[in-house]
């Protein structure tokens, strides 16, 4: 089986293919979740991770695709992620799979990195693979959905806060307070990944978010904000096809000292609310949770999300 390594940016062809791929897998493997979007994929492929080098291969015949992040921050330098690696159905048992994890691997230690991760749905075709290969489970998560109805109930009032809501970037004068309170990340459960946490800086902030857009997808920020001008708690959604009927919930946090006044419940509503008015052809709003987070599983069930199917980091060490 050939493995061609691809190069950036890819050509209609090229994205044909992958899209080609990823529909089939979906199809198969997820068939209760929308197929792919091209707005997303052909963000996705033709502007790059913002936290790394990314590299592409594809199987001769669409026979299967494999994409890898090779992390250019200092502290990950010695990490990577597979973002991608799929083989349709009509392709399987043949050795694809093999074949493209071989090139993927042989970037891997040509680089230097001495770890990889990737996160993969549980009870699958691909759990067994990684397993295979040697990947452990190091952060047992879980999809939760939830259906946005017709007419959003009233969002209730916050006392000691006030609820911003910002489209795209968060604005520079809020940057900085935004980018503190992701700092607040640091508590949330990891396992035993091997990925270390950036410091987060306005700058860093807008790079990632700018990333969204450039990929032609939407973002909305909610934050609970203080009379003093901190960030109490946020939530993000991110359309990564603005005519989509699936959103994904990005970070939910409550900063420490912001804790027990049902902050997160609060911003959550108020996303839901927001998007149910911005978007009308949205159904489904989806985000992951650690098993070990019950505090925001509780938030969730409080709020209509549903599990919908396990899933997980996976890690190899090389």
């Amino acid at each position: 089986m050939k493995i061609n390594m691809l190069t950036l940016p890819l050509s209609e062809t090229e994205v044909d293919s992958w899209l080609t791929v990823l529909a089939s897998v979906s199809a198969n493997d997820l068939p209760q979740l929308p197929a792919p979007s091209r707005t997303e994929i052909v963000g996705r492929l033709r502007v790059p991770s913002a936290r790394g080098r990314a590299v592409l291969w594809a199987a001769e015949e669409g026979a299967g695709v494999a994409a890898l992040v090779l992390f250019s921050e200092e502290a990950n330098r010695h990490t990577a992620f597979v973002d991608v690696l799929a083989v349709p159905p009509h392709a399987r048992r043949r050795g694809v799979g093999t074949a493209l994890w071989e090139r993927v691997r042989e970037e891997l230690l040509a680089d230097g990195r001495t770890s990889v991760e990737a996160m993969v749905d549980l009870g699958g075709p691909g759990e067994a693979f990684a397993e295979s290969l040697g990947f452990v489970n190091v952060l047992p998560m879980a999809w939760y959905e939830q259906e946005l109805p017709d007419r959003p109930a009233p969002v209730p009032a916050t006392p000691g806060y006030e609820i911003h809501t910002w489209h795209g970037l968060v604005p520079d004068a809020w940057a900085p307070a935004a980018a503190s309170a992701h700092g607040a990340m640091e508590d949330a459960p990891s396992g035993d990944m091997d990925i270390q946490l950036e410091p987060w800086t306005a700058p860093r902030l807008h790079s990632v978010q700018q990333l969204i857009l450039d990929r032609g997808g939407e973002l909305i920020t909610v934050a609970a904000v203080t009379p003093e001008g901190e960030v109490g708690a946020y939530t993000e959604l991110v359309l990564p096809d603005p005519s989509g009927t699936r959103a994904f919930q990005y970070d939910t946090v409550v900063t420490p000292r912001h804790r027990g006044n049902g902050l997160g419940r609060a911003v959550k509503m108020h996303m839901a609310a927001q998007a149910a008015g911005r978007y009308p052809a949205l159904r489904r709003i989806a985000t992951t949770v650690a098993d070990e987070n019950a505090p925001m599983r509780t938030v969730n069930e409080a709020l209509g999300y549903r599990r919908e199917r396990g899933t997980a980091y996976f890690q190899l060490k090389l």
